[in-house]
C-alpha cells in the first residue's frame, strides 16, 4: 500500500498524513477548501522542523518525508489513485457518510477505506458505501497527538473481511503503531472506558467538589495520570467529548454515559477547550 488518501487535514488529519509520509507512502491531503489543506500542511512542516531542532530528524529527512505529502484539490481524482484511504473530518455522520458515497465511487474496487471515528458505528458508515466495497471498510482510530501516541484502534464493522483487518494490522505496524480490535459498538474500547471518568470528574467540578485545577491534581498525583481529566477534555476539545458522551448515552445508557450539564453549557458558550482558548481551564495562548 503505497499511495494514501487522508480526507481532512486537521487536528487528526495532518497528523494521519505525517506518520503516513515517515512510514514511506504518497500522501494526497484533501480538503474542500485548500487553504484548510495548506494549513494543515504547514502544521506538519512547524511538526517536523521542531523534530528537526531537537536532533530526531535530519533536514534531509525532514525534506524527504514533506515531499511526499501533495494536497489533492479533486477528491474524486485523489480517490482514483489512492489504495488505502483514510477519513478524518468532523465527527458527524451524516457528513461522514456524504463523503464515503463520493469516495466509493471513485476509488478502486480493492482500495481499503476507513474511518478515523471515535464513536460512530462503523457498520452504519459502512452502509453509505457499494455492498462490494464493505468487506473492505474498517474504523481505523488514531489518538492524538498522531505522531506521539502509538496505538491503533481497529474496528471491525458486521462486513469487515479477515483480510482487511490483516493489511490494515500491516500498515500500523509499518506506521510504528500497536494495535487493538475492538467490536463496532458504541465508543469502541477507549472511549467506553474513558468518557465515564471524564464525565464524573466534570460532575465533580459541577458540584464545587473541589477546582478544576485540585480535580486535575487529584488525578495526576494521586492516580498518577499523566493529565488531569478535565485537561485532558479540554485537549480532545469539549465539543468531541459531548459528542461521543451523546452516542454512548444513546447507544448504551445509563446515567454514568449522560454528558454532565456544565460540558452542555461550556459548548453552548464555543468554549471548547484549547482549540478556543478556553474550556474548563483557560488557554491564553492560543488562537481560536
Amino acid at each position: 500500500m503505497r499511495a494514501v488518501l487522508v480526507c481532512g487535514a486537521g487536528f487528526m488529519g495532518h497528523g494521519i498524513a505525517q506518520v503516513m509520509a515517515a512510514a514511506g507512502k504518497r500522501v494526497l491531503l484533501y480538503e474542500p477548501e485548500r487553504q484548510r489543506a495548506e494549513a494543515g500542511r504547514d502544521r506538519i512542516v512547524s511538526n517536523l522542523e521542531r523534530s528537526v531542532a531537537k536532533g530526531r530528524l535530519t533536514a534531509a529527512e525532514r525534506a524527504t518525508q514533506l515531499s511526499r505529502i501533495s494536497i489533492a484539490e479533486d477528491l474524486v481524482g485523489a480517490a482514483r489513485e489512492a489504495e488505502v484511504v483514510v477519513e478524518a473530518i468532523v465527527e458527524d455522520e451524516a457528513a461522514k457518510q456524504a463523503l464515503f458515497r463520493e469516495i466509493d465511487a471513485a476509488a478502486p474496487a480493492d482500495a481499503i477505506v476507513a474511518s478515523n471515528t471515535s464513536s460512530i458505528s462503523i457498520t452504519r458508515l459502512a452502509a453509505a458505501t457499494r455492498p462490494e466495497r464493505r468487506a473492505r471498510f474498517c474504523g481505523m482510530h488514531f489518538f492524538s497527538p498522531v505522531p506521539v501516541m502509538p496505538l491503533v484502534e481497529l474496528i471491525r464493522g458486521a462486513e469487515t473481511a479477515d483480510a482487511t483487518e490483516a493489511a490494515v494490522r500491516e500498515l500500523a505496524a509499518e506506521l510504528g503503531k500497536e494495535v487493538i480490535v475492538s467490536a463496532d459498538r458504541p465508543g469502541f474500547i477507549v472511549n467506553r472506558i474513558l468518557m465515564p471518568f471524564l464525565a464524573e470528574a466534570m460532575r465533580a467540578y459541577e458540584e464545587g467538589l473541589g477546582t478544576a485545577e485540585d480535580i486535575d491534581t487529584g488525578a495526576r498525583v494521586g492516580l498518577n495520570h499523566p493529565m488531569g481529566p478535565l485537561a485532558l477534555a479540554d485537549f480532545i476539545g469539549l465539543d468531541v467529548c459531548l459528542n461521543i458522551m451523546n452516542v454512548l448515552y444513546e447507544g448504551i445508557g445509563g446515567d454514568h454515559f449522560a454528558p454532565p450539564r456544565v460540558l452542555e453549557q461550556l459548548v453552548s458558550a464555543g468554549h471548547l477547550g484549547q482549540k478556543s482558548g478556553r474550556g474548563f481551564h483557560d488557554y491564553p495562548a492560543a488562537k481560536p
